[in-house]
């Protein structure tokens, strides 16, 4: 299905914007668009280029690939959410090919069939991370949190699951704490980013939540941080780190580099939540992010495990 729209790519070195507009089959453009931001996503995972053996670094920027462009396909660009469901579709269609074996259509596809069938990877993750990119298409707003839990299922969780598979570490114990180490993570960019999805006119914040501390999304559109705000975001951060303490053992029962590399990505969310804490859930005025003093404490915190 042709598509034509534009998006914004910011150029590495010279760091300026530009906006292209192209008219392409779906696949051909979402990839290509991906290509040109990849750069900039990876710089956001500093650590796992580190401590990721090299054996492995083929088979995870292959899984990266299908993540990245697929979710860029729900969020980037001005396409209409008739085009972005038919182009995660013809997504599923090429999952459809390896599963049953047959040749695929889309050098990306053909990369990543490789390495399923290397590592004997489950597509059920593939097919939940497409099924979470196209529900962020439609759905806007999450009426409790366990409606919330059921997203960071299917949009975080598969990647631990795929990470645990690829060290031959899918143990139950293992992806249950997985699996809560990653909605956790999920949950803290969610706080991070209240400011930036609103912009996307969603909302993350549980509606029961919001209800609860007496906040009203007028709030959120008047970047209010008031004391209802601030008990609200005080109660999700308490509520994202206890997911995240409960299943941190993980870290140190895995063993190797793997294990370090959960340490990082541990205390790193924990640092994230320290630095809302200490903006007192204000989102609006700076995004809570770290910084170069920031890895040094998650570092010494990372050896402490």
């Amino acid at each position: 299905m042709p598509v034509d729209f534009s998006i914004t790519i910011r150029d590495r070195k010279s760091r300026q914007q530009r906006a292209i507009r192209i008219a392409m089959p779906a696949l051909t453009y979402f990839h290509r668009i991906s290509a040109c931001m990849a750069v900039d996503h990876y710089e956001n995972f500093p650590v796992a280029s580190i401590l990721l053996p090299a054996r492995l670094r083929p088979a995870v920027k292959a899984i990266y690939a299908f993540a990245r462009s697929a979710d860029d396909i729900a969020d980037e660009g001005d396409a209409e959410p008739a085009q972005r469901l038919a182009a995660l579709t013809a997504y599923e269609q090429e999952l459809d090919k390896i599963e049953a074996g047959t040749s695929v259509s889309d050098p990306i596809f053909g990369t990543l069939a490789q390495v399923i069938r290397q590592y004997r990877l489950p597509l059920t993750p593939f097919r939940d991370l497409l099924s979470a990119f196209k529900q962020d298409v439609a759905t806007k707003r999450y009426q409790d949190f366990g409606a919330l839990l059921d997203y960071c299922r299917r949009s975080a969780n598969p990647v631990g699951l795929l990470m645990l598979h690829l060290y031959q570490a899918a143990t139950p114990e293992n992806v249950r704490d997985s699996d809560a180490i990653c909605s956790s993570l999920q949950l803290i960019n969610f706080w991070q980013d209240v400011a930036i999805d609103w912009k996307k006119e969603r909302i993350y914040l549980p509606l029961e939540d919001l209800q609860r501390f007496g906040v009203g999304e007028q709030d959120i559109a008047g970047a209010v941080g008031g004391p209802a705000w601030r008990a609200l975001m005080q109660f999700e951060i308490d509520r994202a780190r206890a997911m995240m303490l409960s299943a941190a053992p993980l870290a140190r029962r895995l063993p190797g580099r793997i294990g370090w590399e959960l340490r990082m990505v541990v205390q790193g969310g924990l640092r994230i939540l320290e630095r809302l804490e200490q903006a007192e859930g204000d989102v609006f005025r700076r995004r809570p992010k770290l910084g170069t003093p920031d890895w040094c404490v998650i570092l010494w915190r990372a050896l402490a495990m």
